[in-house]
C-alpha cells in the first residue's frame, strides 16, 4: 500500500509539473506574439489612436497601397514609402553579399587548423556580441577618420558587417556535418576548385546558407542602431530610422500597422516554406 502510494504521489507530481511546464510555456508564447497579435488586429481598424476600435475595415490597407497616389483619398507621409523602399534593397543587397562572404568566410575558418579555427570562431563571435550602438559608433568614427561621405553605401557596408558572422555561424556546422572527403574526390576527378565549390560544396552547405540569408534579412530590417549612426544626414531613412522619427511627433502613422502585419507574415510564410523543404530533404 504505501509502495502504491509513494507511486501515485510520484505521478501526481510529475503530472503538476507537465502542467505547470505547459503553462509557463504557453505564457512565454503569449508574451512573444500578443504584441504582435495586437498589431495585427488593430490595422483592421481605422483609429488613429491605437488601442481604440472602430470598427472592421481595409481603409488602413488601402491607404497603404494607395496613399502615394496625388488623387488618393488619403495621403500617406512620402517618406514612408521611401524608407520602405531603401529598407527592401539594403536589406537584400546586405543578405546577399553576407551569405557569399560569410560562406567564403566559413569555409576558410573550417579549413584552418584547430587551434586557429577557435580563436578565429571566437572573432567572430565578437560581433554579434557587442551592442549595436557600440558597432554603430564605431562605424561611425571610421567612416569619419576615413573622410568617407555617409549615405547608401555607407549603411549597406555596415549592415554587411553586422550580418556576416551569422551567417558563418550558420554554414559551419553544415561543414562539420558533411564528408570533407568529396570535395578532394571532386578535384581528383578534374574539377577545378571553382566547379568543385560551386557543384559539390554549394549544394551541400545550401540549408546553412538559406538559414543565414533569412537572418541577415531579419537583422537588417530590424536595425536602428547600426543605421543610425551610419545613414548621414542626406535625408536616407529605413524603416526604424522613420519610425523613431515619426514616434517623436507625438505618434506613429497609422499605416504602420498594416505594413508590420503584411511583413510578419510574409517572413512566417517564408520561414514555414523554408523548413518544409529542408524536413522533406533530410528525409530523403
Amino acid at each position: 500500500m504505501s509502495k502504491q502510494r509513494s507511486l501515485n504521489q510520484i505521478e501526481k507530481r510529475g503530472t503538476a509539473s507537465r502542467i505547470a511546464g505547459q503553462a509557463y510555456l504557453w505564457l512565454l508564447l503569449a508574451v512573444l506574439y500578443m504584441p504582435i497579435l495586437l498589431i495585427i488586429v488593430f490595422s483592421f481598424t481605422e483609429s488613429k489612436v491605437f488601442g481604440n476600435w472602430t470598427g472592421f475595415t481595409f481603409h488602413l490597407y488601402e491607404n497603404l497601397f494607395t496613399g502615394w497616389h496625388s488623387n488618393a483619398a488619403v495621403q500617406v507621409d512620402p517618406n514612408l514609402y521611401k524608407s520602405l523602399i531603401y529598407t527592401v534593397v539594403i536589406a537584400l543587397s546586405a543578405a546577399l553579399l553576407s551569405t557569399m562572404l560569410g560562406t567564403l568566410a566559413a569555409i576558410g575558418i573550417f579549413n584552418l587548423k584547430q587551434r586557429t579555427r577557435k580563436a578565429v570562431t571566437l572573432m567572430n563571435s565578437i560581433p554579434m556580441i557587442n551592442p549595436d550602438i557600440l558597432t554603430g559608433i564605431s562605424l561611425f568614427l571610421l567612416f569619419v577618420f576615413l573622410g568617407i561621405s555617409r549615405g547608401f553605401w555607407t549603411v549597406l557596408v555596415a549592415h554587411v558587417v553586422f550580418c556576416t558572422p551569422y551567417v558563418v555561424l550558420s554554414v559551419l556546422p553544415r561543414l562539420q556535418k558533411m564528408n570533407p572527403n568529396i570535395y578532394e574526390a571532386a578535384l581528383d576527378l578534374g574539377a577545378t576548385p571553382a566547379q568543385a565549390l560551386r557543384k559539390v560544396l554549394v549544394p551541400e552547405l545550401w540549408p546553412g546558407m538559406i538559414s543565414g540569408f533569412i537572418l541577415s534579412l531579419t537583422l537588417s530590417i530590424d536595425d536602428f542602431g547600426v543605421t543610425f549612426f551610419t545613414k548621414g544626414s542626406n535625408g536616407l531613412e529605413t524603416l526604424s530610422t522613420f519610425i523613431y522619427a515619426d514616434a517623436r511627433k507625438g505618434g506613429l502613422t497609422p499605416e504602420l500597422r498594416p505594413l508590420f502585419s503584411i511583413i510578419f507574415l510574409t517572413m512566417l510564410i517564408l520561414l514555414i516554406v523554408i523548413n518544409i523543404r529542408a524536413a522533406k530533404q533530410e528525409k530523403k
